[in-house]
């Protein structure tokens, strides 16, 4: 599966449990971590959960390997790093705090439109 499969993967993934303000951020040639970080946020703690181990089942199902997901029991910020991809999994109420998309804001915003459900 490549790069850009992986991100449709987890575009999905987020989307299917209502994520909100999904965003993909193109960090190629920005930051040594990852080449994209997908950002979205849930509404409550379990929403947040269920945002992450759908991420987490849906690459495994794929073939990719977890490399690491930090922060789930707390469920305010849930990082789902699948090496290439970081899926950043906010609680509503801590998305803004860290603005993430502020931050590097001179990441490009990779057009996900189409893997959205209407």
């Amino acid at each position: 599966m490549s790069e850009k499969q992986l991100l449709t993967t987890v575009v999905k993934a987020v989307d299917s449990k209502r994520a909100e303000d999904i965003v993909a951020l193109n960090m190629k040639g920005i930051s040594l971590i990852a080449d994209y970080f997908v950002i979205c946020h849930g509404n409550s703690d379990k929403q947040v959960q269920a945002i992450a181990k759908e991420v987490k089942d849906k690459a495994e199902e794929s073939g990719y390997e977890v490399k690491r997901m930090e922060g789930f029991d707390e469920a305010r910020w849930v990082l789902v790093d699948l090496g290439d991809i970081v899926a950043h999994v906010f609680h509503r109420d801590e998305r803004s705090y860290y603005n993430l998309e502020r931050l590097w804001g001179d990441a490009k915003t990779e057009d996900i439109k189409r893997e959205l459900q209407p």
